[in-house]
């Protein structure tokens, strides 16, 4: 595992949820610098098995020489293609650690921070045309005022829509600190707080992360065999949002349908209550602070 890339996040609370089975079949979605994944792996035997995905190319070098370990290189809505690609029939747990590595953050040239200065990129996938910068300079106004008042929940959405689109009639935006230049003068009192929030809404148009997660939840059900466990780690109100409702109702709107007798029908049920990072641990990763850990069992 590379520390440096990424701690894993509520590691011990999420394998435990996991239920991890010497000969199962367990898949971690999120393989980043591979925490989880070895935590996984260290308690599966000969004949378990690992199915890992990761889009970003740098996560691959993480990767274990072990023969259990199965690795797509690809973006997780694509489970089942891949579990049908490698012989799986149905899968006894899925793991999703939906925080960005801390080795995105630490990367200057990769342009998720607005600590450094660096290409606008924003890209988890490194082959994928959609860029920070072309978002920026390509967009409607009206567009990029819905990506930062849906994604990032900015008051100021419109203001800053409007600027931006004042600056790049006269010049390309291509850098971090030119954007920030741009934008900062709409932040309150705490900018870094407000910063993060911009920076949040674009990073999510630019990876699709809602849509990929909506679609991955959707697969989840045609994946997991019954009793199987689903554990997803959360870190902004807008994903959690969607897993709660989806692990509650099936639906993402959190809508539950009964049946005649007054009975839930969903494809999960949820198991305990939401899972927050220990204060030891915040001290340790202060990057843990927002994670919320939800399970859900498949019926």
């Amino acid at each position: 595992m590379s520390e440096s890339y990424h701690i894993p996040v509520l590691l011990k609370e999420s394998i435990a949820a996991l239920d991890v089975k010497a000969d199962g079949i367990y898949a971690d979605l999120t393989f980043g610098g591979g925490g989880h994944s070895k935590a996984i792996l260290d308690m599966l035997g000969q004949y378990g098995r690992l199915l890992a995905f990761d889009r970003d190319k740098d996560a691959a070098k993480n990767i274990p020489d072990d023969k259990r370990l199965l690795f797509a290189h690809s973006n997780f809505r694509y489970i089942n293609n891949f579990a049908k690609y490698y012989g799986i029939d149905s899968i006894d747990g899925i793991l999703a650690d939906l925080g960005v590595s801390s080795h995105h953050f630490d990367e200057s040239e990769r342009g998720f921070s607005f600590r450094f200065d660096g290409p606008l990129d924003m890209r988890m996938n490194q082959d994928s045309d959609i860029t920070a910068e072309y978002i920026v300079n390509n967009y409607s106004e009206s567009q990029l005022a819905d990506i930062f008042y849906y994604y990032g929940e900015l008051f100021q959405s419109k203001r800053i829509a409007a600027e931006i689109v004042k600056v790049r009639s006269k010049k390309n935006i291509s850098t971090i600190f030119e954007f920030v230049d741009i934008v900062e003068r709409f932040c309150g009192k705490d900018k870094k707080k407000d910063l993060a929030k911009i920076f949040q809404a674009l990073r999510i148009e630019v990876n699709d992360e809602l849509g990929s997660l909506k679609a991955m939840l959707l697969e989840t059900t045609k994946a997991l065999k019954p009793k199987g466990k689903l554990v997803i780690i959360t870190y902004h109100s807008l994903e959690d949002r969607l897993v709660k409702n989806f692990m509650k109702a099936g639906n993402f709107e959190g809508n539950v349908e009964k049946d005649f007798y007054g009975r839930t029908i969903a494809p999960f049920t949820q198991i305990g209550k939401v899972v927050t990072p220990s204060n030891s641990e915040i001290e340790r990763n202060p990057r843990s602070r927002s994670a919320k850990l939800r399970v859900a069992e498949r019926n």
